[in-house]
């Protein structure tokens, strides 16, 4: 099992990054009507899903090949949702239009993106450290 979950990890969020990219490119170029199906998106947020999708793809790559950048890829898509967010609630404070639906998908992403974040941390990162401690003990 222990050799399988990166790759469970990285098809869940292949899935989840596809997915993303699909929905924030399908609102920013207006393909199949989604953006009229959105109603009032914050583009802000929309860019910020799309450069993450992006980063969740590349993470993905980085769990099956165990490598320590994973995490950084993911810390930095993190970074981006939650200044989105931030974004989000300043375009709200200056009177500008959102969908209620819009916080919650948002902080759904934030929390999704924070267990990515610590499982790869916890699967790549740690198991590293602790590698190189007992290296470094046997010498």
């Amino acid at each position: 099992m222990k050799k399988k979950l990166p790759y469970l990890i990285a098809v869940a969020l292949t899935v989840f990054g596809l997915l993303t990219l699909f929905l924030s490119g399908s609102v920013i170029f207006d393909l199949f009507d989604i953006r009229e199906k959105e109603g009032n998106y914050v583009l802000l947020v929309v860019w910020a899903n799309s450069i993450s999708s992006i980063l969740y793809l590349f993470a993905a790559y980085g769990f099956i090949k165990n490598s320590k950048w994973t995490t950084k890829f993911m810390v930095a898509s993190l970074v981006i949702l939650i200044t989105a967010f931030f974004g989000l609630f300043i375009h709200i404070n200056q009177g500008g239009i959102y969908e209620t639906k819009t916080i919650g998908a948002m902080g759904f992403r934030i929390l999704i993106t924070i267990v990515f974040v610590l499982l790869a941390y916890f699967t790549i990162c740690r198991p590293r450290k602790n590698a190189q401690k007992k290296v470094t003990q046997n010498n």
